[in-house]
């Protein structure tokens, strides 16, 4: 991974400001505010509004989400990826294409309006992008490596953690980037019934008033949880994975 500097975010977020601004300026619309007046609602809403409790709700559950199904995908991906059969795969193959959040409904009414239901709703969705990920990755490690830990007498548990495991850390880090995008979005529709704290019920109410300003102060608190999970899965890969550091 090559080295970022902190111009590189500059420039980045230079690019989005004028593509903010060219599109707002384009549309004339209200419903579209110019960047400006969304910083101003987004500082207002931090200072003297509700937002570090609605992000505070919403951070809570999404990383809640991603541990549970980051510990429930990966060993199921891995066992699957290496002895899982023909069984399993087409079990996950059958049930992965199910649009979970279609769900919804159904696991408020048997779980509650609580963080229970949507926390649950955000790990049915992620963990079958964890574990299909893993299983592939896990699946696709050389043989030629299996089969040199093999001639030195390594059992199944030496092959997996020698070889599989840390072959498939790439793999996994990379689920997870996936993942934690994923989970702001269905945090984004778990959050538009029937509750009133998070970061969706706060975008849904300030749309369903017309304020814009607030309303799109609500999605950059969205993009910077994101941004703020991608930058710390980088992190923790460049100590994890220092050989595919050296690679890159």
């Amino acid at each position: 991974m090559r080295k970022r500097h902190w111009y590189h975010y500059l420039i980045a977020l230079a690019i989005m400001v004028v593509g903010w601004e060219v599109l707002a300026i384009g549309l004339h619309n209200p419903a579209f505010p110019r960047i400006w007046d969304a910083v101003v609602a987004f500082g207002r809403s931090v200072t003297d509004g509700p937002m570090l409790k609605h992000f505070g709700v919403s951070l809570y559950r999404v990383t809640t989400s991603t541990v549970i199904a980051l510990f429930l995908g990966v060993p199921i991906g891995l066992y699957l990826g290496r002895s899982g059969g023909p069984v399993g795969n087409v079990l996950v193959y059958l049930s992965h294409p199910i649009p979970k959040i279609v769900f919804l409904p159904v696991i408020i009414v048997t779980m509650g309006i609580g963080d229970a239901s949507k926390i649950f709703l955000i790990t049915l969705v992620i963990l079958f992008q964890i574990l299909v990920s893993v299983k592939d990755t896990a699946a696709g490690v050389a043989p030629g490596l299996i089969r040199s830990v093999q001639s030195l007498g390594g059992g199944e548990w030496t092959i997996f953690r020698h070889v599989i495991f840390p072959a498939s850390l790439p793999g996994i880090f990379t689920a997870l980037r996936l993942s934690t995008g994923t989970a702001v979005a269905v945090l984004f529709m778990a959050e538009t019934w029937a509750t009133e704290l998070g970061l969706g019920a706060m975008v849904w109410d300030a749309w369903s008033m017309r304020n814009y300003g607030l309303m799109f102060a609500g999605v950059m608190a969205m993009a910077l949880m994101g941004f703020g999970f991608y930058l710390l899965l980088d992190s923790v890969e460049r100590v994890v994975c220092p050989w595919v550091e050296a690679r890159r």
